[in-house]
């Protein structure tokens, strides 16, 4: 990633020239798909007509763009590399509200490994091959070219962001990128190291009961939820959608004899934490599920 230049292209009226839209647009130049963040390293809420995505959300979840909608809406989907859409005037509030920059690593082919205290990156050191860093508030992002998947919490303070993520523009750090090894690669397989199910996961209601038992055998259960896992965890895209429909049919087939039990809920949650969904994500769907069903 290279140094933001004064090339820019603009073909809406300019707006008023923050540092925070000179420095997106110069990374849109750049081929880097951007978007505005608030305060909080969080993105802009979705507009009206695409709240809880009314607006059905994105036709696929590999390009940028979620829908019709010009807003930046739907999160790192919205990151893009068009001057006329960062410089438009539907995001002109949006940039001049925001607290950072943000650009979406995968759609500009690269993989940040986020190293979030100096334990992580003493262990980068020692470990990953050198590449470009940049300093962040408590570590510091390695930098790699080449796409992945993405995962929180591959180890103790590590996560990996690339497709269908976010990253704070930090500056251009130092050092040389370099290519996307092996042994980075490898760690969004394994199994993460920060996203076990905490007690506060099974604070979401699980066995329902008052219906008749439809499973002969214990069996019958345990392959129902291994079955969920794994839809979750092959899932490519469409994360959220998944993991809202897999809960949905899990208890609908489960929910209402009793045999579900925390256990069972747990299990899911961490098939879904370990995709990128938050804790408040899992719990939400959890819910929506429960109640679109009656439970």
């Amino acid at each position: 990633m290279t140094q933001p230049t004064d090339n820019r292209r603009v073909g809406h009226r300019p707006l008023l020239p923050t540092a925070l839209l000179r420095t997106a647009l110069d990374l849109a130049d750049g081929g880097v798909p951007v978007l505005p963040l608030r305060a909080g390293k969080v993105p802009f809420g979705n507009c009206p007509a695409c709240t809880k995505n009314a607006c059905g959300g994105r036709p696929n979840m590999k390009t940028p763009g979620p829908c019709t909608c010009p807003a930046p809406c739907h999160a790192w989907s919205a990151a893009t590399t068009d001057p006329d859409v960062i410089n438009s005037p539907t995001w002109d509030r949006p940039w001049r509200e925001a607290a950072a920059v943000a650009y979406h690593p995968g759609g500009a082919g690269l993989t940040v490994v986020d190293l979030d205290h100096p334990a992580a990156v003493t262990w980068a050191t020692r470990t990953l091959p050198p590449t470009q860093t940049v300093a962040t508030t408590r570590g510091e992002h390695w930098i790699y070219r080449g796409a992945m998947r993405s995962m929180n919490g591959v180890r103790d303070g590590v996560d990996i962001k690339s497709t269908m993520a976010y990253a704070r523009w930090l500056g251009p750090g130092t050092g040389t990128i370099t290519e996307l090894p092996q042994v980075v690669c490898s760690l969004a397989v394994q199994e993460p190291a920060t996203v076990r199910p905490q007690p506060k996961v099974l604070a979401v209601p699980a066995p329902v009961g008052g219906g008749a038992c439809r499973h002969r055998t214990p069996a019958y259960l345990q392959r129902g939820i291994a079955m969920a896992e794994k839809r979750i965890t092959e899932a490519r895209d469409g994360i959220h959608t998944t993991v809202y429909r897999t809960f949905l049919a899990v208890l609908s087939t489960h929910g209402r004899c009793g045999c579900l039990t925390e256990p069972h809920v747990a299990r899911l949650f961490t098939a879904a934490q370990a995709k990128g969904e938050t804790l408040r994500h899992c719990t939400d769907a959890w819910t929506n599920a429960r109640t679109r069903l009656g439970l």
